[in-house]
């Protein structure tokens, strides 16, 4: 069992950075996959980064990458999703989720998920 709670949403311009932090309780947190995904109002919950186990394996949607970057810290359980070169359409409901797997990418492979935080960029 992982319970997951999100921090360090809010309210950032166009160009500016952001880091999302999501702490996890469960022993067993090195064990699990770590993804985060967005929603943003009318749309889906989409896919943004994961981070296998280790810590040695990540991916990214092809809208973030380059500057977007997850990380975690197994001895501090938590995982951080560092945003530079923040656009408007980054602007979504961030949450981390958690799962048993290599690098899933859909939000119905995940079983635990965080409250969800708040980032809005502003043009």
């Amino acid at each position: 069992q992982v319970q997951l709670v999100e921090s360090g949403g809010g309210l950032v311009q166009a160009g500016g950075s952001l880091r999302l932090s999501c702490a996890a309780s469960g022993r067993t947190f090195s064990r699990y996959a770590m993804g985060w995904f967005r929603q943003a109002p009318g749309k889906e919950r989409e896919f943004v980064a994961v981070i296998r186990w280790s810590g040695g394996s990540t991916y990214y949607a092809d809208s973030v990458k380059g500057r977007f970057t997850i990380s975690r810290d197994n001895a501090k359980n938590t995982v951080s999703l560092q945003m530079n070169s923040l656009k408007p359409e980054d602007t979504a409901v961030y949450y981390c989720a958690a799962t048993i797997g290599w690098l899933p990418t859909h939000s119905t492979q995940y079983g635990y998920w965080g409250q969800g935080t708040q980032v809005t960029v502003s043009s």
